[in-house]
């Protein structure tokens, strides 16, 4: 019988993540409130500095907002996990792509998701299921 390490949850998201994403899951929650312009402001303000996000880190994120928030792993959750999932990474020194957008094929839904390499972190759809009307990207800082 395997028991699982003192820094793992059954989940398998560590403490520490855990933790973080508790800590940032309350602004992520008050932002999730404003309108989509000063969403995109303060997304902006926060990924200054900020290399891009890889696809494990990203999905790390997301899956511990989805461990410490019911409502941000139900289905009407995507704008807090989406936001809080790209703080998570922005306090490791990273940031993802996050999106906002619609899905086109019938039902018509508004969704929020993070991306990383450009394709959604564990959303389990096709790369080009929904159509993109806000993104916030990470700074590409021009080569010396």
């Amino acid at each position: 019988m395997t028991t699982p390490s003192a820094l793992e949850r059954p989940t398998g998201v560590p403490v520490v993540w855990r933790l973080a994403a508790r800590l940032v899951l309350l602004p992520a929650i008050g932002l999730s409130f404003l309108p989509p312009r000063r969403i995109r402001s303060v997304l902006g303000l926060a990924r200054r500095g900020a290399a891009p996000a890889t696809t494990a880190r990203a999905a790390r994120a997301r899956s511990a907002m989805c461990a410490v928030s019911l409502r941000c792993a139900g289905p009407k959750g995507c704008l807090p996990r989406s936001l809080g999932a790209a703080l998570l990474c922005r306090l490791t020194g990273t940031w993802p792509t996050w999106c906002t957008g619609v899905r086109v094929v019938p039902p018509f839904t508004a969704h929020a998701w993070i991306e990383a390499d450009g394709r959604p972190v564990d959303e389990g759809v096709p790369d080009d299921y929904f159509t993109r009307l806000i993104t916030v990207a990470p700074v590409r800082r021009p080569a010396p």
